[in-house]
């Protein structure tokens, strides 16, 4: 069973990948955040296989909290999953230590596959 912890300022979105994660059989949320702090301090608590993280959040963003979380916890693989698809954030993401790069427009099928891919050491 693979442990996903959810980032994501609004509710709504977290409530959705939850819902999303929950028919699935390999896959298990096992907490959320709102914000980057939270996610930090979350990850560390809970010590998820994957983070699914968003980037525009308040506080810390989700690149400098997936760059504190790899610090902490270099075995945690980090996916965001954001609205921002230009070039300089999916760097900064990337340089920040994340496996993969999803904009939340993508189909369930493939969010999916990229948090299993992530689990397993690949990149989405």
């Amino acid at each position: 069973m693979t442990t996903v912890l959810l980032v994501d300022d609004h509710p709504m979105v977290r409530a959705g990948l939850a819902t999303l994660i929950s028919t699935t059989d390999d896959l298990k949320i096992v907490g959320e955040a709102e914000s980057g702090e939270q996610a930090v301090s979350r990850a560390g608590e809970l010590l998820p296989e994957v983070v699914l993280m968003d980037l525009s959040m308040p506080g810390i963003g989700g690149a400098e909290a997936t760059r504190r979380i790899l610090e902490r916890h270099p075995q945690v693989k980090v996916v965001v999953l954001t609205s921002f698809a230009d070039q300089e954030r999916v760097a900064d993401a990337l340089s920040a230590g994340a496996v993969g790069y999803l904009l939340k427009d993508c189909d369930s099928r493939e969010l999916l596959a990229a948090v299993r891919s992530a689990a397993l050491g690949h990149a989405p």
